[in-house]
C-alpha cells in the first residue's frame, strides 16, 4: 500500500509539473564519473530502452542512436550540469555612470522539463540597474543558457537566474521573466498547444510596482532591426 501510495506522489508532482527544491537536485558524487564514462553508460542505456521498444538497433539509421543520445546529453541538453562550464561573468566598473534600467530581452531559452525530459522552450527577459558594476551583454545570454541546460522546473530556471546575477552584479536589483512553451503539456497529456507558462522573479528594487511596471513595459517595445 505505500509503495502505491509512493507511485500516486510521484505520478501527482509530475503529471502537475511540481517542483521541489530551489536548487537543482544533485547527489554528491554526481562527479565522480568522467565525461566519457558516462556517455558509455548512457549509450548502453539508451540502446536497452530503444530494444525494449522493439526496434531494430543493426538497421542503419539506429545503429548510432544510442551513442549519439549519449553524447547529447552530457555534452548538449544537460551540459548544465557541469560546474566546469558555468559562464564566466566579468563585470565591468560603469564608468559611463548610467543608473538607469538595463533590459534584454527574448533571450532564447530551450530547457528540459525534468518530470518526462521533454523540451522547453520560450524566452527571457532580464533586467537590472547597476550597483557600480556593468556585465557584458552576452554574458546575460550564457547565464541563462547554463542554467536552462540541465533537468529543469521553470520557476526554479527563473530563480537561479537573478540569483545567479545578483552575485555577479553585487545587486539585488536583478528581475527575470520567462514565457515558454512545455511539449510535455503541448503534446501529451492535455495536449494543448496554444498555452505557454510565464514565470518572474523580482528582486531589490523591482519589488516596487513603478519598477516592475517600467521593466515590463520595455519588454512590451518591438524591436526595430
Amino acid at each position: 500500500m505505500k509503495f502505491n501510495n509512493k507511485i500516486e506522489e510521484f505520478e501527482s508532482i509530475g503529471n502537475n509539473h511540481i517542483g521541489t527544491s530551489k536548487e537543482t537536485p544533485m547527489r554528491n558524487d554526481a562527479f565522480k564519473l568522467s565525461k566519457e564514462d558516462k556517455i558509455d553508460i548512457i549509450k548502453d542505456d539508451v540502446r536497452h530502452i530503444l530494444e525494449t521498444l522493439g526496434l531494430d538497433l543493426d538497421d542503419d539509421s539506429l545503429r548510432g542512436t544510442p551513442l549519439r543520445v549519449a553524447k547529447m546529453f552530457v555534452n548538449e541538453t544537460f551540459g548544465g550540469l557541469d560546474p566546469d562550464k558555468k559562464p564566466k561573468a566579468s563585470t565591468f566598473e560603469n564608468k559611463y555612470k548610467y543608473a538607469e534600467m538595463l533590459v534584454e530581452k527574448n533571450i532564447a531559452v530551450y530547457s528540459t522539463c525534468e518530470h518526462h525530459l521533454l523540451p522547453i522552450v520560450g524566452k527571457a527577459h532580464i533586467a537590472y540597474i547597476s550597483n557600480g558594476t556593468v556585465i557584458g551583454l552576452s554574458k546575460m545570454n550564457r547565464i541563462v543558457d547554463y542554467f536552462a541546460k540541465r533537468p529543469q522546473v521553470q520557476e526554479r530556471l527563473t530563480i537561479q537566474i537573478v540569483k545567479e546575477l545578483q552575485k555577479v552584479l553585487n545587486t539585488n536589483d536583478v528581475a527575470c521573466i520567462i514565457d515558454a512553451k512545455h511539449l510535455c503539456v503541448n503534446s501529451r497529456g492535455i495536449r494543448d498547444i496554444e498555452s505557454s507558462t510565464v514565470t518572474s522573479e523580482f528582486g531589490g528594487k523591482f519589488k516596487e510596482k513603478e519598477t516592475r511596471r517600467e521593466f515590463l513595459d520595455y519588454i512590451k517595445l518591438k524591436t526595430q532591426f
